[in-house]
C-alpha cells in the first residue's frame, strides 16, 4: 500500500471517528470559548494596551487546546487494542505517525479558525499587519507544536498517567517554537517598522521544524514498536 495512502487513511479514519463523537474537537472549541471569554473579563477590551497580550492569548488557546487533541490521539487506540492491529499490517509504523500528524493539525487548525476570528471581533482588534504573515506563524507554529506532540503522545501512551507525562514533556521541548511564535505575532500584529525581527523568529521556528520533525519521523518505529 502506498505510504502517503496509509497515512491519509489513518487521519481519514481519526476525523471521521471525531466528526461522529464530537468528543475531542467539541471541547478543544470550548476551552477556546472559555479562554476567550476569561480573558475579555480580565482585560478591558476599549483599551489599547489591552491589545498587547492578544498575541499571548491566540498561543494559549492553542497550546492547551492543542494538548486536549493530542492527550487523545493515541489513548483511544491502546483502549481498544487497535495499535496492535495496525503494526501487525504490513505497513510502516512512521505512516501511523504522520496519519495522526494530519488528524492533530486538521483538528487545531479548526480550532484557529473558530477562535482567532472571535477573539479579534472581541477585543475589536482591526490591524493585523500582514495577513500572510500571521498565517505563516500560526501554521508553522502549530505544524512544530503538533509533529513533536504527536510523537510525545504515541511515547507517553504506554504510561499509566500519560495525560499528566505529556505536558511535562512536550512543554520544555516545544518552548523555542512557542516563544518564537508568540514574538513573531506580537510584531506583525503591532509593530511591522521590525519586520526583520519576525522574519528571524519565523527562520527560527521552521528551523526548529524541520530539525525536530526529522527526529520524529526516524525515532518513531522504536516507539510505537515499544
Amino acid at each position: 500500500m502506498n505510504y502517503f495512502k496509509t497515512a491519509m487513511l489513518i487521519a481519514r479514519k481519526d476525523l471521521y471517528s471525531e466528526l461522529k463523537t464530537r468528543q475531542v474537537l467539541g471541547t478543544m472549541v470550548i476551552f477556546a470559548g472559555l479562554v476567550i471569554l476569561v480573558f475579555s473579563f480580565a482585560f478591558d477590551p476599549s483599551v489599547n494596551t489591552t491589545k498587547a497580550v492578544i498575541p499571548g492569548i491566540i498561543w494559549v488557546i492553542i497550546i492547551f487546546a492543542g494538548i486536549l487533541g493530542l492527550n487523545r490521539s493515541f489513548v483511544s487506540e491502546q483502549k481498544n487494542d487497535t495499535m496492535q492491529g495496525l503494526l501487525i499490517l504490513p505497513l510502516e509504523p512512521s505512516s501511523i505517525y504522520l496519519g495522526k500528524l494530519m488528524a492533530n493539525m486538521v483538528m487545531i487548525m479548526v480550532v484557529e479558525i473558530i477562535s482567532i476570528p472571535f477573539l479579534l471581533l472581541l477585543f475589536d482588534f482591526h490591524s493585523i499587519g500582514s495577513i500572510l504573515h500571521f498565517i505563516l506563524v500560526l501554521l508553522i507554529g502549530s505544524f512544530g507544536f503538533i509533529s513533536i506532540g504527536t510523537f510525545l503522545a504515541a511515547l507517553a501512551s504506554n504510561s499509566k498517567s500519560s495525560e499528566m507525562l505529556l505536558p511535562l514533556l512536550l512543554f520544555p521541548i516545544t518552548s523555542p517554537i512557542l516563544i518564537g511564535a508568540v514574538q513573531a505575532t506580537k510584531i506583525i500584529m503591532s509593530n511591522m517598522e521590525k519586520m526583520a525581527s519576525a522574519i528571524s523568529w519565523i527562520q527560527l521556528i521552521a528551523a526548529y521544524d524541520v530539525i525536530f520533525f526529522v527526529l520524529c519521523f526516524l525515532l518513531i518505529d522504536y516507539v510505537l514498536e515499544v
